[in-house]
């Protein structure tokens, strides 16, 4: 009995298409760019091009090379190919950039000495094994933790280097200058143990296609086609291992939008997709403009911000919506923050009211530490919610264990935060010492925290674990008698700053160390609401005891980073302020390449809404109980006057002129001059009152040695050795 055939591919999945989206389709041969402005259908595009290679015989499904970002990207390209083909789409090379390259990798890995059942380290084992490698070579693991090297290492992977071509400009002096050695050392570690990280897997196969003239014939004509989605976010590694494959027949099709590049923190580099035209000559450029997501006011505000980028390749979005004509983006003026958090609280409920689906609601932050005053006026109105891409405010692992400590303070018997507390950061009381003072607290019946008073006077565990148990001791009782004399916000900063818990993050070099330290600081402006210190730990545990369980529609609250991809019918931007948005961190690191992605960050923000935009800005802020005036974003100024709608006369502080600031300017406004709750950064007294002058050699992590050139209040202008001038927050340097 025969097997019927599979039902042929639908005749009119080409008649699905807009003009712009066909021609991108159709343009087979040679290199294509399309530049897919937001919401322009940008995945039904490469979805049907690569069905349409197949269907017309111009490449067998392993002749298409297809790279994703995300393996729910790959999944959904794999489910609309099949749709399209009316049968499964089977044998394709499709998926991320690190499984394309594993899988490539496996192939070929005696060429970089491992066999091919390598294993892939995860990242605690990555930093486990760099530890190891660090002690070996005597280097002091508090001044320089592994984890800062780990990071150093993958941007090396992310920029193609490998331990003999570091280039003279992308040398560090962390680690006492060792850090290329120790580089060495761990690859060649790696190496022994059959392993490697995931920077290896692009790195290693880079190498190979470089090195060897035969493996890359191979996949020259292995690859008729290949596509690229989100081309805009590719690092230096990823391009070149792309740019090797694509010299074959050189059909490559690289789809992305320019101006939401908004990743440059984690490698990528917008130049990738400014280049393309010079790196492959003759190419042809497609502009997918026709937006079927929002309406024209919200189109204008936003082409109208973005234009002010010198860095991109241009396009004009026109909105393919049957509604186009809509509302215009609202510019809401605020007193305070506490106002700005009632207005969209407000402005929700009222929606609600209305009939609008909450799951379509969204507020879209530029740091992750704004999220909880939206949080609290949720949930004091009731307004189920949700936070995208992390954990509530109040539920954060930094945000937890401060808590435990202020517990610890609060109540003695408190065993709990005790326990969560007492090797928080990490004090040498290990597994010996915790059962020690376990075991006494169970015969003596009594709360671990006098269990340790006992246990510090005798010798049941060693000298190390004993004097660092006494000093934890010794400040909980310091803590707990400056609560009435210094007042609860002020000791909590003093509890994280003496504690080490501060430092602790300070130290990490993760990418998420700095918003732990903005949630941290964050959390001590919310203390600064409640008179004790009694009525905040209660309204917390309220506040996380509310009901989580329930399905159904809630307002998303996520960063703009996180956004990025997403739509919502109704989008609240809020903190459009000098400082928060755009980011003095970001400003102050990369001058007015940052700006520029700032930039692109505001109009990711815009384009994510369909019908209603509402950016907020307020004129007050509180810093630790203070109160400090706030300047209005410079990008208010940039919108289009005729596209946005001005509410509240509340009086700013002077706005600057775009044309003081400077497309390279690295500094928007002085920070406000006031006497925080004694933790750090919090100190606003003028640099050369803390030490600081012009003459003297200073170390920065990133940066390395070098000597200040000027002071201006808490600002340091900065030439280094080996990065050039920077100016830079006091803050991140030290003295040399």
């Amino acid at each position: 009995m025969s097997v019927p055939s599979a039902p042929p591919p639908p005749g009119d999945y080409l008649a699905r298409l807009n003009p712009e989206q066909r021609a991108a389709v159709e343009t087979l041969d040679g290199p294509l760019l399309v530049l897919a402005g937001a919401g322009t259908g940008k995945t039904r595009v490469l979805t049907t091009r690569f069905a349409h290679l197949l269907v017309t015989g111009r490449a067998a499904p392993h002749q298409v090379l297809s790279v994703t970002f995300t393996n729910k990207a790959a999944r959904e390209m794999r489910e609309r190919v099949g749709a399209i083909l009316n049968r499964p789409a089977e044998g394709l090379w499709l998926g991320t950039f690190h499984a394309l390259a594993a899988r490539m990798l496996r192939r070929h890995a005696e060429l970089v000495g491992l066999t091919s059942s390598f294993t892939i380290l995860d990242t605690d084992d990555q930093t486990r094994l760099l530890k190891q490698v660090m002690e070996a070579e005597g280097i002091d693991l508090k001044r320089w933790p592994p984890n800062g090297m780990m990071a150093i290492i993958q941007r090396w992977k992310d920029r193609g280097l490998t331990p003999d071509r570091i280039p003279v400009a992308e040398t560090t002096d962390y680690a006492n200058n060792k850090g290329e050695k120790l580089y060495a050392a761990y690859q060649a570690r790696l190496v022994a143990l059959n392993a490697c990280d995931f920077g290896d897997l692009l790195l290693h196969v880079t190498e190979i296609l470089r090195t060897n003239a035969e493996v890359l014939e191979r996949y020259h004509n292995l690859f008729r086609y290949i596509l690229v989605d989100e081309y805009q976010d590719t690092n230096l590694v990823q391009y070149l291992w792309l740019r090797l494959l694509a010299q074959g027949h050189k059909n490559i099709c690289c789809v992305g939008d320019d101006d939401q590049s908004i990743y440059s923190w984690r490698g990528a580099e917008i130049e990738n997709i400014l280049r393309f035209e010079r790196d492959f000559p003759g190419a042809a450029i497609v502009r997918l403009e026709s937006n079927y997501r929002s309406t024209q006011p919200i189109l204008n505000a936003a082409s109208g911000l973005i234009a002010r980028n010198e860095g991109r390749l241009g396009k004009t979005l026109r909105s393919g919506r049957q509604d186009a004509s809509g509302e215009r983006v609202r510019v809401v003026s605020l007193w305070d923050s506490e106002e700005e958090a009632r207005m969209v609280g407000s402005r929700i409920e009222e929606a609600r009211r209305g009939g609008q689906n909450l799951g379509e609601v969204a507020i879209l932050v530029r740091a992750g530490f704004q999220t909880r005053a939206f949080e609290e006026r949720l949930i004091t109105l009731a307004i189920p919610y949700r936070v995208y891409g992390g954990a509530k405010f109040y539920e954060r692992l930094e945000i937890r264990d401060a808590i435990a400590y202020f517990r610890a303070l609060s109540q003695p018997n408190d065993d709990l935060a005790f326990e969560r507390i007492v090797n928080t950061p990490k004090r040498g009381l290990g597994d010996t010492a915790m059962a020690a003072l376990h075991r006494l607290a169970r015969e003596e019946q009594l709360p671990l925290r006098f269990a340790a008073a006992r246990l510090i006077e005798t010798d049941a565990i060693r000298p190390r674990p004993r004097a660092a148990l006494r000093e934890l001791l010794e400040g909980l009782a310091r803590w707990s008698a400056g609560l009435e004399k210094e007042g609860h916000v002020v000791t909590a900063a003093q509890v994280l700053e003496e504690s080490g818990y501060i430092d602790m993050w300070k130290a990490d070099r993760s990418l998420e160390a700095p918003g732990r330290l903005d949630n941290l600081k964050e959390l001590l402006r919310a203390m600064a609401e409640f008179p004790t210190l009694g009525a905040f730990l209660e309204h917390i545990a309220l506040v996380m005891d509310t009901d989580d369980a329930a399905e159904g529609e809630k307002v998303s609250l996520m960063t703009l980073h996180a956004a990025k991809g997403l739509e919502f019918d109704m989008v609240f931007l809020p903190g459009w302020e000098e400082g928060l948005f755009p980011s003095q961190r970001s400003l102050d690191e990369g001058g007015a390449k940052s700006l520029e992605e700032e930039r692109r960050l505001a109009y990711v923000g815009i384009t994510r809404a369909k019908r209603l935009c509402t950016i907020s800005h307020a004129a007050n802020r509180r810093i630790y109980g203070n109160w400090t005036s706030s300047i209005p974003s410079r990008f208010l100024d940039e919108l289009p006057e005729s596209e946005i709608l001005r509410e509240g006369g509340v009086q700013q502080a002077p706005r600057i002129p775009s044309s003081v600031f400077g497309a390279g300017a690295l500094t928007s406004t002085r920070r406000p001059r006031v006497i925080e709750a004694g933790a750090w950064e919090v100190d606003q007294r003028p640099e050369h009152e803390k030490g600081f002058s012009r003459g003297m050699r200073v170390f920065h992590q990133k940066f390395g040695y070098g000597r200040i050139t000027g002071v201006d209040d808490d600002k340091l202008d900065i030439e280094f050795e080996k990065a050039g001038a920077k100016r830079l927050f006091a803050r991140f340097v030290e003295p040399a």
